[in-house]
């Protein structure tokens, strides 16, 4: 989160500023994720962010948001920074759970592999204080066998493995690449992690890491990319 603030206090970095996805087996260079990310914002298809929602289960408490499934966790996330979360979110409620698809693979590139946005944020005023609803992340080629992310919610930061601890700085609206780590925010993901090639389905349940606390209770989906799609 701290080099992501630094980048951002030096300059915005736009999608055409990102790096070019590895050639495919074709040979030429396909476009890069931003490339995408700027297609899926046009209405041009899901480009390379969620196109469906499979199942949501919401556990105890989960309200917020649900009226606007499920487009509310489709396309590009809508961060609001460090300090306050973003507010376009479903919760899951405690122990909820969701899973999403896409128009293409998710695949195992050099690097991390997909992003997933909540609406973490550094509580103001309290130095080093987190507001984090941990969600457990699992992947899956064919939507039955599924492949979980190891995640410690109990232990103490960075929370690697888990989704929902890193705030979410881009959005539509200040042209920042949604799926350039060095600028983005989010919680990145890297299939080699788990020992997956590719996977298609992505699960995602709530951890019940805090209280519960009205409008928003549980993990808050905001949005899910994929940087490495084929």
């Amino acid at each position: 989160m701290r080099a992501a603030l630094a980048l951002l206090a030096g300059a915005l970095v736009g999608c055409g500023d990102a790096p070019v996805a590895p050639a495919t087996d074709g040979g030429a260079d396909p476009p890069s994720p931003c490339a995408y990310a700027d297609a899926s914002a046009r209405g041009e298809g899901g480009g390379p962010f969620a196109t469906r929602v499979v199942s949501f289960t919401p556990g105890e408490a989960a309200s917020f948001g649900h009226a606007a499934m499920p487009g509310i966790v489709l396309g590009p996330p809508q961060g609001a920074g460090d300090l306050r979360g973003g507010t376009d979110v479903v919760s899951l409620g405690r122990g909820g759970q969701i899973v999403i698809t896409f128009e293409r693979d998710i695949v195992d590139e050099p690097g991390d592999d997909f992003v997933v946005f909540e609406n973490a944020f550094t509580v103001p005023g309290v130095e080093e204080r987190f507001w984090e609803e941990l969600g457990e992340v699992s992947v899956s080629a064919d939507g039955t066998t599924w492949v979980t992310f190891p995640c410690d919610p109990q232990g103490a930061r960075p929370h690697t493995g888990c989704a929902g601890w890193n705030p979410v700085y881009a959005n539509p609206s200040n042209n920042l690449c949604p799926l350039d780590p060095r600028v983005s925010g989010g919680d990145h993901f890297d299939l080699a992690a788990v020992g997956v090639a590719r996977a298609r389905f992505l699960r995602i349940r709530d951890l019940a890491t805090q209280g519960l606390m009205e409008p928003a209770t549980g993990f808050d989906l905001d949005a899910v990319g994929v940087i490495h799609a084929r």
